[in-house]
């Protein structure tokens, strides 16, 4: 070959080689040193959880498709993991940073997180998962834009503001873990944080977000405390609608919104009221006693404070029954994909496998514990992911210990891991049946599902003819009232090992959840990524010779 063409050959396959780097998604890279600190959000010193020195935690800003790199530094004095509650880790439960995924990154040292926020969008949050970590803080904001190929259903707003809500304690995480442990409840909050603090109203209040007048806004709001939901609301300021867990929904205006424990909203308010502070305000609901919480926002060119008499919140839960009724999938916009999200017509599908969960509570011999179906799910300490790759399975769990369709609810509750098998790709309706008095809410990892239903009383297969088959909203988590039940329907698409569980903190800890095997038959890098090179190994697994990877 002579010199010309050796030459055109190496340029054509530089010019190839440039072509296939352009073309890949966008890395964004994060550097994370987790440690204590001491802050006082509602005016008590105690220890939180800094990543980087901040609390709440610094937020990640990404689009569609973007792949996020997080590199995080335990500086803790005991093991920590972090999870992107809401992010569908498409094919990828390896990064899912939950116990029966993962092996905790142990005191003084690092591990790196990389996914791809795959065909996806909306306003999310991550957080530490292990114990009662959240409690401390550690959490922050996620947020998923369109692509700018990919129209949005409302203008532009002027900026784009991330609201943390929660309950919050002040006795640290591991003393309320503590009282977990031994068999109290974790009892009320002493707070409800916004963005970390809470306006004290004396005039001394920084505000926590600044509107110019006349412009529009847009809210994301999530709740990320433990146990309570909130009421959210801004002083004489309506809100728009406009996206839930990463759908875009009808545009109705609301003066306020149910923001169950785990779920987010994404809302527009416009500045055209008199320029001057005003309140957001979260408060408690369904207990017995109402704490709220203050955050300042103010007008660019205001005067004056904000009033002191705020809205008041909702009273029972039929109230937040019927504003769950009118939210609704907005089938005219487009997705995180250029194709209508209303062209996936869910209630065509048939259904192949019914699930019914029911709650339950034991506080026999001094131990309290909650469970599904009669099992209260412990964590083994191979993780159930590590488990099933390295092919030892029996050593560590058993598949399917709880039936589908219990008769009664479990007064007594067998202690073990809880893990369901779901055949690949397959259509399932899971019915949660909450007999208690209390509120539940309940969060999927790796999917979206289609909230059809949710009524008092029990469950029967009747009551499929109140579903909503056409334009629930696609959302990964679901409320159920007192002494109700509500019911999902979702295609078990996406390969891994996937937790499904209660967003109630005591719930949570005390076995309250399950994780739900969805095994590719083929065991194909098409359906699956092979185990990550820097994958954490620990328990029975620690010294064996990983597998061959996928094809």
């Amino acid at each position: 070959m002579d010199r010309v063409k050796i030459y055109l050959l190496l340029a054509c396959l530089f010019s190839w080689t440039i072509s296939v780097v352009r073309s890949e998604d966008p890395y964004w890279y994060f550097t994370w040193k987790v440690t204590y600190g001491i802050a006082s959000p509602l005016g008590v010193p105690q220890q939180v959880i800094l990543i980087n020195d901040q609390f709440p935690g610094p937020n990640i800003n990404s689009t569609s498709n973007n792949n996020i790199v997080v590199n995080v530094f335990n500086n803790l004095d005991e093991p920590l993991l972090f999870h992107w509650s809401g992010v569908q880790q498409r094919k990828n439960s390896w990064q899912d940073g939950l116990p029966g995924t993962n092996c905790p990154i142990q005191p003084g040292a690092n591990f790196t997180y990389k996914f791809q926020v795959k065909d996806q969008i909306g306003s999310y949050f991550y957080y530490p998962s292990l114990g009662l970590h959240r409690a401390a803080g550690g959490f922050g904001g996620l947020r998923i834009n369109s692509r700018l190929l990919i129209p949005v259903p409302y203008p532009d707003p002027e900026d784009d503001y991330t609201v943390l809500i929660g309950d919050w304690f002040t006795k640290s995480h591991a003393t309320l873990k503590k009282f977990l442990d031994g068999g109290r409840s974790l009892g009320r909050p002493e707070g409800v944080l916004i963005n970390g603090q809470n306006a004290k109203g004396d005039g001394s209040d920084k505000p926590l977000f600044e509107m110019k007048e006349g412009k529009t806004y847009k809210y994301r709001v999530c709740n990320v405390g433990l146990k309570d939901t909130l009421n959210f609301r801004i002083q004489d300021h309506p809100m728009l609608l406009v996206e839930m867990e990463g759908s875009h929904t009808v545009q109705n205006i609301y003066d306020s919104l149910d923001v169950h424990v785990g779920m987010c909203f994404s809302v527009l308010v416009t500045a055209d009221k008199k320029p001057r502070d005003y309140y957001m305000v979260a408060s408690t609901r369904f207990s017995k006693t109402l704490i709220t919480g203050k955050g300042i926002i103010r007008y660019s060119n205001g005067k004056g404070p904000a009033s002191p008499e705020i809205p008041a919140a909702p009273i029972g839960w039929a109230w937040s029954l019927n504003q769950f009724k009118s939210f609704r999938w907005n089938l005219t916009a487009s997705a995180a994909r250029p194709n209508p999200q209303g062209s996936y017509h869910y209630g065509q599908i048939n259904i192949t496998r019914t699930i019914k969960l029911v709650n339950s509570v034991s506080r026999g011999s001094g131990k309290l514990l909650y469970g599904l179906n009669g099992v209260s799910h412990v964590d083994p300490e191979t993780p159930i992911k590590l488990a099933e790759y390295f092919e030892i399975p029996d050593k560590v769990f058993k598949y399917n210990v709880i039936s589908d369709n219990p008769s009664s609810v479990a007064t007594t509750l067998t202690v073990q891991p809880n893990v369901l098998n779901i055949t690949y790709r397959t259509f399932v309706e899971i019915v949660f049946e909450n007999h208690e008095k209390s509120i539940q809410s309940y969060h999927l990892c790796g999917y979206s599902f289609f909230f059809v239903a949710i009524e008092p009383g029990l469950w029967t297969p009747e009551k499929r003819k109140s579903y909503n088959m056409l334009d629930t909203v696609s959302r990964n988590t679901v409320q159920v009232f007192p002494k109700s039940w509500a019911a999902i329907l979702l295609t078990f698409d996406n390969a891994g090992v996937w937790n499904l569980r209660s967003e109630i903190a005591e719930n949570r800890y005390l076995g309250q959840q399950l994780y739900i095997s969805v095994l590719s038959p083929e065991r194909s890098i098409r359906d699956e990524f092979n185990i990550p090179n820097n994958c954490l190994l620990c328990g029975a697994v620690k010294d064996l010779p990983k597998p061959p990877p996928y094809a």
